[in-house]
């Protein structure tokens, strides 16, 4: 996959999570992604930069253009030093909460990209990667 164009942004309170929504839409439109597939993205950065902020204590977020032959895409990587997820698996059910929250977010975000891959590790922070292709 090769990476077109990198940004990377700090999340530490809510104001960043609105700039990372600005920064994911800006570069959706740039490459072309539909209304549709712009609101996806957007709303899965938006769950992921939140989770980064809330229960990851802040951290980083990336917004790269990638390129693969045949297709053009989003690659979005959200970081932290934070706790950490005991149990990705259970984390990732509709319905589970850690913070009150209605437990659609690590779940969500996954039902609308199209590529998801979470690492985490109790104590070390979490770091979630999701690609969306251009349709």
């Amino acid at each position: 996959m090769a990476v077109e164009k990198r940004s990377e942004l700090a999340l530490s309170s809510q104001d960043d999570v609105v700039i990372v929504r600005q920064a994911v839409r800006a570069a959706a439109v740039e490459i072309g992604f539909s209304l549709i597939e712009q609101t996806k993205v957007v709303t899965a950065a938006s769950e992921l930069a939140r989770n980064t902020v809330v229960h990851g204590g802040g951290g980083t977020a990336s917004v790269e253009t990638v390129r693969e032959p045949g297709k053009n895409g989003l690659r979005l990587t959200f970081e932290d030093r934070g706790p950490g997820i005991a149990n990705i698996e259970l984390a990732l059910k509709d319905g589970y909460s850690s913070g009150g929250g209605l437990g659609l977010g690590l779940g969500g975000a996954r039902r609308l990209s199209s590529e998801f891959m979470i690492e985490s590790q109790p104590g070390r922070g979490t770091r979630v990667t999701i690609v969306r292709w251009k349709g």
